[in-house]
């Protein structure tokens, strides 16, 4: 979905819409799954970068701009636990207990025009 708002800077607000986002690379390369006995499974994703394109619009009181950005998301690192609660009444269910994610990089290139 498109993510639109404002904020408040200084002398004025900032009306944004980023829009359009499309990922448009994802990469693991180290990811594992491996079962917990007796409560759940753990993923464990190292290493992993993401790729993000979108249209971009900003104004101010004083300036407006808009055009297309990328935004590269590396050295993600993600650790998630869920949950198999062992119920033989009914649909078996996943839920998540535990997440961990740190993230060591992002550059963030806007084109356009103001």
């Amino acid at each position: 979905p498109d993510l639109t708002g404002h904020e408040k800077f200084g002398l004025g607000n900032v009306k944004y819409n980023i829009s359009r986002i499309h990922v448009t690379a994802v990469e693991l390369p180290s990811a594992s799954i491996s079962l917990l006995p007796g409560s759940g499974i753990k993923l464990m994703i190292g290493n992993a970068s993401l790729t993000i394109d979108m249209n971009w619009n900003i104004r101010t009181w004083m300036f407006k701009g808009s055009g297309r950005g990328t935004v590269h998301i590396s050295k993600v690192f993600v650790t998630a636990i869920f949950s198999t609660p062992v119920d033989n009444t009914g649909p078996t269910s996943i839920s998540l207990t535990s997440c961990r994610t740190t993230s060591g990089d992002i550059d963030i290139k806007l084109n356009g025009k103001t």
